[in-house]
């Protein structure tokens, strides 16, 4: 299973020619601050939610589905629970419930120019979710081109899923209420890098979402963007929490090249960043260059899947861009 490797990529022959009508910020430059952004995916990166498309049309239903959403807002059940009764409601190939979600999901409209930009710049984004890992890769795969996907590093769910669609059962990373616990993720890679930078430099951090379940990730970050009108925005202001509200991700690009600017003219990328918060430190340590964690060392902390004797499509082995059917 990936882990969040934050390499500085260059970009790819087929990106080179992406224009941008916002402005533009050259970070690659030493006497630049490196930054790293973290993001959401469901209702940030794409408007909907990947799994409520499946279980609409191939499981529970949209009715059944709302009434288990109500079960976790009231606290009846956790997130895990009612999860795997979604989850395990489903009755459809990967490929047929693909489909669907090919047909109903919309990608925030600017997104893929800022991934471009972000590539061009030596930016990594990458997406932690509580969704399924080989949904979210599929996804990005078919929506931005596999060249591109492939700059994104996901740190979600694994999953299993049988041949004949009749079982999808996520394999938890975390062996607790919430299946996928986001602050923790990230705090195991505290105990495995360091927060230092190459030339001792602290790195921008930067988290992107939409609601509640992000909060205790975002609250980490030196900068948050929140989608306007959602309810990460609504708590931010019930609770008097710092963030910058978006609309589409142009509007990230634009507030991230003022905040590169003001940070450069105070600071010359050295220090601390303007927008310095003393909790984002783990996940400086996640974007350390000195000791990224390993594929190996986050495979080791992730719920083993149960045996059984049933054929299964795998969770993007060892970076591989698309699952694969074995025996």
């Amino acid at each position: 299973m990936p882990s969040v490797t934050l390499p500085v990529s260059t970009i790819s022959q087929s990106l080179k020619g992406s224009k941008s009508s916002v402005p533009a910020v050259t970070v690659q430059d030493t006497s630049k601050r490196d930054i790293i952004i973290f993001s959401d995916f469901d209702g940030t990166i794409f408007m909907q939610d990947t799994g409520h498309i499946l279980f609409d049309h191939h499981g529970c239903g949209a009715v059944r589905r709302e009434q288990l959403d109500e079960e976790i807002k009231t606290g009846a059940r956790s997130f895990r629970a009612v999860s795997e009764d979604m989850w395990g409601s489903l009755n459809v190939t990967f490929e047929d419930g693909f489909s669907i979600m090919k047909q109903k999901l919309e990608i925030d409209p600017d997104f893929n120019e800022f991934h471009k930009y972000c590539i061009a710049n030596g930016i990594p984004f990458n997406v932690i979710s509580a969704g399924l890992k080989p949904i979210l890769r599929k996804v990005l795969d078919v929506f931005l081109g596999e060249t591109q996907s492939a700059h994104i590093d996901i740190v979600a769910n694994d999953a299993q899923i049988s041949h004949d669609g009749s079982e999808w059962k996520p394999i938890w990373r975390h062996d607790n209420e919430l299946g996928h616990d986001k602050a923790a993720s990230l705090q195991e890679y505290k105990t495995i890098a360091s927060s230092e930078s190459e030339d001792g430099s602290i790195p921008m951090i930067v988290f992107v979402g939409d609601g509640v379940s992000d909060l205790p990730a975002a609250r980490e970050a030196d900068v948050l963007f929140a989608r306007r009108g959602l309810r990460l925005e609504e708590y931010c202001i019930e609770n008097k929490i710092s963030y910058i509200p978006f609309d589409t991700f142009a509007d990230i690009q634009t507030e991230l090249a003022r905040l590169v600017q003001e940070d450069q003219e105070t600071t010359h990328g050295s220090g601390k960043p303007v927008q310095y918060n003393p909790r984002a430190n783990f996940w400086r340590r996640a974007s350390s260059k000195k000791a990224v964690p390993t594929l190996s060392s986050i495979k080791s902390s992730a719920t083993p899947a149960p045996a059984t004797g049933n054929t299964f499509l795998p969770v993007e082995p060892a970076y591989t861009p698309q699952a694969t059917m074995v025996s």
